[in-house]
């Protein structure tokens, strides 16, 4: 079992910063890619960002390439996953959700934690 709690969202102003955090624990969780997602208000939700279990390999949603940097923390017994989210907008608002891949295929996840609300007033 994998255990995600993410932590870090709130209220912010266009143009502003947040940085998410996911606490991973279970499993060995350092040797899983973690993504980010979000769903917004009426909205499906939608990939945001990846990591590889190593760090060393990150995609990105063309909707957030440039604004967002997501990165992570394996040195702990649980495993730190973040979102750095810069120059937000309006339509960043959501739900922001952090995930485990166990089988690494790019779509494909298993754990999920339970949201944190990002909302960007205008």
């Amino acid at each position: 079992q994998v255990q995600l709690v993410e932590s870090g969202g709130g209220l912010v102003q266009t143009g502003g910063s947040l940085r998410l955090s996911c606490a991973a624990s279970g499993r060995t969780v350092s040797t899983y890619a973690m993504g980010w997602f979000r769903q917004g208000p009426g909205k499906e939700r939608e990939f945001v960002a990846r990591i590889s279990w190593s760090g060393g390999n990150t995609y990105y949603a063309d909707s957030v390439k440039g604004r967002f940097t997501i990165s992570r923390d394996n040195a702990k017994n649980t495993v730190y996953l973040y979102l750095q989210m810069n120059s937000l907008k309006p339509e960043d608002t959501a739900v922001y959700y952090c995930a485990v891949s166990l089988s690494g295929a790019l779509n494909e996840y298993h754990y999920w934690g339970q949201g944190t609300q990002v909302t960007v007033a205008s």
